[in-house]
């Protein structure tokens, strides 16, 4: 048999291929020199694999297409009829020359070709002519992957041929036309591979419209559908080629490129990926280790359980980048050794670059699986913790809300869990960093044996030196987290109650509390960028004295320096150096990880409300509420506690009122049968579907229909209904889209009472069993009051069972049953007459409400004389707004987020440099790394050129380099601190603005801006300001100027290689560019999502509650989940275009060195001395290294920055008026009469949106006491504002004591002015910073003021009196308690002219008078001006502005207008009347 085939051989190759000596030489010469047969034979048998595929595919697939011969081949762009007239072409010439070489065997010609010359020939004319052919047919017929994948076998193909040309050319010293032909065919193969990049965009392009032609018209479901398949994520289907060169992601890029992204362009993310999925199985495995062993599992072990497959596939890869990499050094070596004419075969030199080119290649693919796998994984653990840390929020007990205040909470998601997020990214560093660091001593000690234990002894120093610094960089890591924290809380509360500082005129003062808590902050930022400057010091000045070390070894153990060694040495120093540097950035990130971690995980094992199980009602359940002797205690202390021996039962459609002074615990009884009051004693049981309308209103941002629906399904009918019965049909009227209104955060938009209705609304649109109303109707006038509690209490929920807690003596009569409670316990439980007979402490309170009624009959008509149907009533404002055109929906008060698009240049980066001298810290930095550089150039060419130089001697070639070395040295350390320099200041800078810009925004900003959106910029986004950008600035700065550093040098040594390198940097910035296009909106989305994000996680914080009390926290929590995912998808396609960039690019850098190293081997021996080989190729060796750096610092940086960009969309809001007009000061004394003149005042909210006051004209005379009146929504709260210049009128002006108001400063303003608040507002604090917060009053005058606002006993109950805790939002205390601090906050303020904006609303009769006295007597002298629906408490003022619709309906003295007939304030009176009318209710 092997005779046979080596006759065969002989026939065909016209001799024996290869003889036995030297057999490895022989193989690689036969294989890859083009004038040997078995090259010719390799490249025939590939040529007509080629042409058999192509030829197979083009028969089955155009039949199978279905497509008409006619529109089979199409030349679409140049590009394509470039290559395959080029290919074409080519092919042609090739067949004619094997033609003519076949000719000359039939001629006999002398020069008669053997059979392999002809055959490879032809071959390749075939394979040629026939991909031309398949490159013209359109891409729809052969199928979508054809195009890329044949193109890629047609370069590879090209690929061999020209190398072997370029060999046999070297070799044999000659050009033939075949060895031109076969050069040429490398361009066209790649013209193809062109197009086969583009045609791949075309054709997701033609996939996207295309289908859509045979669409049917109006189907929403199909689209449904069709959007959970066809806009999932092309990675959930990518194959493994596709993966791995991120082919997936290329229609997203061609996309960005063409137009900026939006977040409709954005696929979803595969089903693995989804923070729902990573939940369910973290529970999973929680779970099923809760199991098997009874402690308390690890979150982080049960985290690492769950991702173990791709921590360790990914580990993997990062092995194999390890190994690769550091074949770069032996084969530099071996490198050298062939350049001194050591070589072990002939062709050594071309088969060293070509093993140069395959080792980078699989160095980038494996580096890129790594780092893309680790991002995933990173991104999956960031998600699942958002989700955990809000489904931990929705349970949280009473005490650990106290320990976790609302603005913590979301800095565990917006700031903790993305910082933890990014560390699987850095985990694998820790290890093969060791890795790289033993390989790396390994190749140094087979380079210059002993010496390399020094090289060990220095990096052991570094190590050690940096371990006390990273101790105290957690320490300072966890002290600035806390400050952040501390700074977030009062930051949020600031922003959630701008409206109160505004009208306190506090803003100067909490604004200088935020800047105080800044400088804490400051004071850890500096010490925690310090110490890693310190790092970034030693780690960079490492290598350094590593090669100092290991060459003074070398001297004085007397090993011999030569080229070889020397730059196997710098090479490999050169290699390790990078994984050293970022040995600081893998420290602080595990640093931060770790904080991270504590705090989520105390938070996550933070108390639970034990809630108790509410059963399911079922018809025949007599009792549906019943406690048993039942204690409750929000403490959770037995010894206090806030409810005590309840004993309740209330039967199945009973209506029971609960009332009670201020403070005597009856929101805290609703509360308990919700189960949000810890129990410490007694039993309880709540069967049936609850509905809960809350005190203070809470409303989600949204439209109305949102709110009312709350998570259920439309029921049209039902809807209508509800919106009647809650008389909500007239204001719905009023809003600009109906109940498709936005309606802003907190329900901005929303007047008090339109707020308490949407939460009636919602709690009736559920059809629950068990009503817990606590005090509605207090913030509604008396008509719509009457009517609520007829059609909705009386009416729809007549058999339905209602607990209302109520301060309206007048609803009680007509009760089942009334609790009547004080100091948390229930005095009595029975009917009103049963009450009203023998009990004493209820007669007060029915006394306290006719002695307040009692005063207001001028006309002697007995109550109930004149009942007004409250049918009729409906007609009196009908006409709102029906004129007013209704604007478009982008004229919603809450507007999409702003965010930059395109892309924005230079303009953020200068704006950051552009900070408190930041160009010349900058400056500085960069001065310092290029004199670093230089430094180590001049190192490294000082050793080259010396190094066999017998004129130097090695102390000296040795002492020069280490002196070198130890002087840039210098400049690395002055580099890293002006960078930090630089950080501390452009941060303090931006915040500074940012505040200033914050604080002095009128209020229709914070109308109309969701908090969760300034709140991301003052967290995550102002945190990476701080933290992240000054070192990524430097990083990005550093890297490029080391990768053109290391292109000039082989560009130096070996100016050949520009040929490659030029075209190739053009390529990489356009790459770039293409890349930046596409990454820039991905970051910008990822920002706007996250503002959402942490919007929907405050708001529920805030309504908590509420969503418990329904039984929403699923329907929330799918939302939480929907809005994470959303964040999530920006941020894996940003991470996978980085990789996708840098993959490319690493490619084309492996494709400069190998051809450099091409050149070096082509050129012949004694070109270039052998140390600037070295030198030029241990610089080669890490330009990839050094390239992709680059480029991933740039990259980087530009994510980076999109937060400095955001930060500056909030630095230049357009401020109210100065706080302060210099030139125009009122009097100290101002106003000293207290008279308000208002003249044709005309208000509207925003520019383009409808008059709210329509020129009112009117004057309120000094010391007068004023009672403005009228139905919600007619104006009252917007004149109040008006008055304080919350909003600036459009026309007319307001006058104060002959003072025009809008020529003073604000601050002068509203100092002056004393206001009771609609919304009783606390900080969290102490009682005497609630009402001092400026302190300038002694603790004497507030006792006095607490004794006269019946705070003292409350107050003095507390064991640590004015330092009494006030929790946030002063959940502490009651709603009456909190409206009573605000009056006290009034009384020692004593302004001439106070505002009561409905200010005893949620307060009980009895205290409401003696509130009502005290006010008459403590402001006697002054102007007092009285919004109120109660109608009694207008009834002794002196004037009455009755207003309906904005306009002044009528201004008189209350006698005369109740004399007058058709007089609205009359009408308000009277339906007042008609409602307190026991019999008419």
């Amino acid at each position: 048999m092997g005779s046979l085939t080596g006759s065969w051989m002989m026939n065909l190759c016209g001799g024996p291929v290869c003889s036995n000596q030297d057999a490895l030489s022989c193989a690689f010469k036969e294989v890859f020199d083009s004038s040997t047969c078995t090259n010719h034979l390799a490249a025939t048998g590939i040529g007509l694999l080629l042409v058999l595929a192509l030829a197979l595919q083009l028969v089955i697939k155009i039949p199978n297409s279905g497509g008409s011969a006619q529109g089979l081949v199409a030349v679409g762009s140049p590009l394509q009829l470039a290559a395959v007239v080029f290919s074409g072409c080519l092919g042609l010439v090739y067949l004619g020359l094997g033609l003519s070489m076949l000719g000359s065997i039939f001629s006999q010609d002398a020069a008669a070709y053997l059979p392999h010359w002809w055959l490879v020939t032809l071959s390749q004319g075939f394979s040629l002519v026939l991909s031309s052919f398949a490159f013209s047919v359109r891409p729809r017929f052969l199928g979508a992957s054809f195009v890329p994948l044949w193109s890629i076998l047609v370069v590879v193909y090209a690929a061999f041929i020209c190398c072997s040309s370029v060999v046999g050319i070297v070799a044999d010293k000659a050009i033939t036309i075949k060895a031109c032909l076969d050069v040429l065919s490398l361009p066209a193969a790649f013209l193809f591979l062109l197009y086969g990049v583009r045609c791949t965009h075309d054709e997701d392009g033609y996939q996207a419209t295309g289908n859509a032609l045979y669409k049917p018209l109006n189907t929403e479901a199909d689209g449904q559908i069709a959007d959970s398949d066809t806009q999932v994520t092309s990675f959930a289907k990518a194959g493994f080629f596709s993966k791995m060169s991120f082919w997936w992601l290329n229609h997203l890029m061609k996309l960005g490129y063409e137009k900026p992204l939006e977040d409709k362009d954005m696929p979803l993310l595969q089903t693995t990926d989804r923070a729902h999925n990573q939940y369910l199985m973290f529970l999973e495995k929680l779970n099923s280790k809760q199991s098997h062993s009874h402690a308390t599992p690890s979150i982080l072990w049960t985290i690492v359980s769950c991702h173990k497959r791709e921590i360790i596939v990914s580990g993997f890869f990062a092995l194999l980048k390890v190994l690769t990499l550091s074949t770069g050094p032996l084969l530099l070596k071996a490198f050298i050794n062939v350049s001194v004419g050591k070589g072990t075969f002939k062709y050594e030199g071309f088969v060293l670059a070509a093993t140069m080119f395959v080792c980078k290649c699989c160095e980038s693919l494996s580096q890129r699986q790594w780092f893309f796998r680790t991002r995933r994984l990173g991104l999956q653990v960031r998600s699942f913790l958002s989700a955990a840390i809000y489904k931990k929020q929705q349970k949280l007990s009473n005490s650990a809300k106290m320990k976790h205040s609302s603005g913590q909470i979301m800095n565990y998601v917006t700031v903790d869990a993305y910082r933890i997020g990014e560390f699987p990214y850095w985990f694998h560093q820790t290890w093969t960093t060791s890795v790289q660091l033993c390989i790396a001593l390994a190749i140094l000690y087979n380079a210059v044996g002993a010496a390399a234990v020094s090289s060990l002894a220095v990096i052991i120093i570094t190590v050690i030196g940096n371990a006390p610094v990273a101790k105290l960089q957690h320490k300072f890591q966890s002290k600035l987290m806390e400050a952040q924290d501390v700074r977030l809380k009062a930051m949020s509360e600031s922003l959630v109650h701008m409206k109160i500082l505004k009208l306190y005129s506090w803003e100067g003062h909490f604004k200088k509390v935020i800047e105080g808590l800044r400088e804490v902050e400051y004071k850890w930022l500096s010490a925690f960028l310090l110490r890693r400057a310190y790092n970034s010091f030693l780690f960079w000045s490492s290598p350094v004295l590593v090669s100092a070390a290991t060459f003074l070894t070398c001297y004085l153990f007397k090993i011999p320096l030569d080229a070889s060694n020397v730059f196997t040495t710098v090479a490999t120093l050169r290699l390790v150096q990078d994984p050293v540097r970022t040995i600081p950035d893998v420290i602080a990130v595990l640093i931060q990880a770790k904080v991270g971690f504590t705090r989520i995980s105390k938070f996550l094992d933070a108390p639970e409300l034990n809630g108790q199980l509410r059963k399911k009602y079922r018809v025949g359940i007599d009792y549906p509420i019943v406690m048993n002797s039942c204690s409750f205690s929000w403490d959770e202390n037995p010894s206090k506690p806030t409810l005590n021996n309840i004993n309740l039962v209330v039967k199945a459609g009973e209506k029971v009122a609960i009332c009670g002074e201020v403070g005597s615990g009856k929101s805290t009884l609703l509360a308990a049968v919700l189960g949000e009051v810890p129990k410490t004693e007694g039993t309880i049981e709540v069967c049936g579907k609850i509905a809960y309308v809350s005190q203070t209103a809470w409303i989600q941002t949204g439209t109305v229909q949102d709110n009312i629906l709350f998570g259920s399904l439309m029921d049209r009918q039902i809807y209508q209904e509800t919106i009647e019965r809650c008389s909500l049909v007239k204001d719905l009227e009023m809003l600009p889209f109906g109940d498709r209104t936005q309606i802003g955060e907190r329900g901005v938009n929303l007047s008090g009472g339109q707020k308490q209705r949407v939460q009636l609304a919602r709690a009736l649109y559920q059809n629950a069993d068990i009503y817990l109303l606590d005090d509605p109707f207090s913030a509604v006038d008396a008509h719509t009051a009457t009517s609520l509690f007829n059609d909705y209490v009386m009416g729809v929920l007549s058999d339905k069972t209602v607990l209302l807690v109520t301060h309206q003596v007048d609803f009680l009569p007509v009760f089942d049953s009334i609790l009547l409670m004080s100091d948390g316990e229930v005095i009595r439980s029975a009917p009103y007459q049963d009450l009203l007979a023998d009990c004493q402490e209820f007669k007060y309170l029915v006394n306290a409400h006719k002695d307040t009624v009692g005063v207001q009959d001028p006309n002697g008509a007995p109550h109930g004389a004149k009942e007004i149907p409250t049918k009729e009533t409906d007609g009196i404002h009908v006409d709102r707004y029906i004129e007013s055109v209704r604007p478009s929906p982008v004229d919603q008060l809450i507007k999409t987020e702003e965010r930059e698009s395109g892309d924005t240049g230079l303009k953020p980066y200068m704006l950051y440099l552009r900070q408190n001298k930041g160009f010349f810290y900058a400056s500085l930095s960069v001065m310092s790394h290029i004199v670093f550089l230089a430094g180590q150039i001049s190192q490294n060419s000082w050793m080259a050129a010396n190094v066999q130089n017998p004129h130097v001697s090695t102390l000296k070639l040795i002492s020069v380099y280490v002196g070198i070395g130890v002087c840039t040295m210098i400049f690395v350390l002055s580099r890293s601190l002006f960078v930090v320099v630089l950080g501390v200041q452009t941060s303090r800078s931006l915040f500074s603005q940012l505040l200033n810009s914050l604080f002095r925004s009128p209020m229709s900003f914070f109308d109309s801006t969701p908090q969760g959106r300034i709140l991301s910029r003052v967290s995550s986004d102002l945190s990476i300001v701080d933290l992240d950008i000054p070192f990524a600035f430097m990083f990005s700065l550093s890297s490029c100027l080391n990768a053109y550093s290391n292109v000039g040098v082989l560009a130096v040594v070996v100016w050949q290689v520009l040929f490659v390198a030029l075209p190739m940097i053009v390529l990489v910035i356009q790459l770039q560019r293409y890349y930046l296009a596409s990454a820039k909106e991905l970051m910008r989305i990822n920002g706007t999502t996250k503002s959402a994000l942490a919007n929907h996680l405050g708001e529920s914080i805030s309504g908590a509650i509420t969503i418990r009390a329904f039984e929403e926290e699923d329907h929330f929590f799918a939302k939480n989940l929907e809005l994470v995912d959303k964040n999530a998808g920006p941020y894996f396609f940003n991470f996978a275009a980085t990789e996708w960039l840098i993959e490319r690019l690493e490619i084309m850098g492996a494709v400069v060195l190998s051809s450099s190293a091409f050149v070096m081997a082509l050129l012949p021996a004694g070109t270039f001395s052998p140390g600037f080989i070295g030198m030029a190729l241990s610089y080669g060796l890490s330009l990839n290294n050094s390239f992709v750096n680059t480029i991933q610092k740039q990259c980087d940086l530009a994510n980076k920055i999109i937060s400095v960009e955001r930060v500056n969309q909030y630095m230049d809001i357009p401020s109210e008026a100065p706080e302060v007009i210099e030139e125009n000061r009122p009097a100290p004394d101002w106003p000293q009469v207290g008279s308000v003149e208002l003249k044709d005042l005309k208000i509207r909210y925003r520019g383009d949106a409808p008059l709210v006051l329509h020129g009112i004209t009117c004057k309120f005379q000094g010391r007068d006491k004023i009672g403005i009146v009228g139905r919600t929504g007619s104006g009252k709260t917007t004149l109040i504002g008006a008055l304080f210049r919350l909003v600036e009128p459009a026309e007319g002006k307001i006058i104060i004591d002959s003072m025009d108001i809008s020529t003073i400063g604000l601050h002068d303003l509203r100092s002056r002015l004393g206001i009771i608040p609609q919304d009783p507002t606390l900080f969290q604090g102490t009682v005497r910073y609630n009402l001092d917060p400026l302190g300038q009053f002694s603790d004497q005058q507030i006792w006095e003021v607490l004794e006269k606002c019946q705070l003292l006993e409350a107050v003095q109950e507390k064991k640590q009196g004015l330092d009494s805790l006030v929790a946030e939002d002063g959940s502490n205390w009651s709603m009456g308690q909190r409206q009573l601090f605000c009056l006290g906050r009034t009384l020692l303020k004593r302004c001439r002219i106070l505002v009561l904006d409905e200010a005893t609303a949620s307060i009980d009769n009895t205290t409401d008078a003696v509130l009502q006295k005290t006010i008459r007597t403590e402001f006697k002298h002054c102007t007092v001006i009285t919004v109120a629906h109660r109608i009694p408490t207008v009834m002794d003022c002196d004037m009455v502005l009755a207003m309906s619709d904005g306009k002044v309906a009528e201004y008189d003295k209350p006698s005369k207008l109740m004399e007058t007939e058709g007089s609205l304030f009359r009408e308000l009176v009277n339906e007042y009347w008609s409602y307190t009318s026991n019999g008419n209710i």
